[in-house]
């Protein structure tokens, strides 16, 4: 799989916008492209896609974390450039009248055949997992449910391998010792600590920032 963030608080490739709120492109094979998140600003959105050679139009899905504007505030720019895409947010979230279809998601979803949402958790926020040969690819908006309960909720699907995304003011540095890849992005407040930590597992991200696994 292929994971390429697109937006983040910080640009990892030259010539990208960074801003407020976090957003990536997932590619799987035999699956379609699936767009997480989409930050604050869709203008930046657009424009960081545009120089990433990635058309809006050749994604097939978009899946939403949670509905704070630093992860949603681009959707309906995006929606205007391509309007038929399926939707997946949290059942706390709103629909979405703009948008082809949309489902709201409450308790663990199969998504697709290695894709799945730990279903939304504290009320809040639900989380992408991804099943490689390597194990189980975590993706975050913000943790707000708590970096322990998202890698528990996961774990149903088999062992976690890698975590990437926003991770709050996470300070449990311990429940990645048994991760073998890192990667901490938006608003993750100690990004620092936990790469002096662990710096044989941590990844930096920012906009452009491509993660092969």
């Amino acid at each position: 799989m292929k994971i390429t963030i697109i937006y983040d608080n910080e640009v990892y490739k030259k010539g990208l916008k960074s801003n407020w709120g976090f957003s990536c492109l997932v590619e799987i094979e035999n699956t379609p492209r699936i767009l997480f998140d989409t930050g604050t600003s869709g203008s930046i959105l657009l424009d960081n896609m545009r120089k990433l050679v990635i058309n809006p139009e050749s994604i097939g899905e978009v899946f939403i974390s949670h509905a704070h504007l630093d992860h949603t505030g681009g959707l309906s720019d995006f929606l205007k450039v391509n309007k038929n895409v399926k939707i997946y947010i949290p059942i706390s979230f709103s629909s979405l009248s703009k948008a082809k279809e949309v489902i709201s998601v409450s308790a663990p979803l199969k998504i697709h055949k290695n894709v799945f949402s730990t279903g939304e958790l504290k009320g809040i926020e639900q989380s992408m997992v991804v099943k490689t040969e390597k194990g189980l690819v975590v993706i975050a908006g913000c943790s707000h449910p708590g970096v322990g309960n998202i890698l528990k909720a996961a774990s149903q699907f088999g062992k976690v391998y890698a975590l990437i995304g926003g991770l709050h003011g996470f300070k449990e540095f311990s429940l990645l010792k048994d991760l073998d890849l890192v990667c901490a992005t938006h608003c993750t407040q100690f990004k620092s600590e936990i790469k002096n930590l662990y710096p044989q597992k941590y990844i930096e991200g920012g906009a452009g920032k491509v993660i092969q696994l």
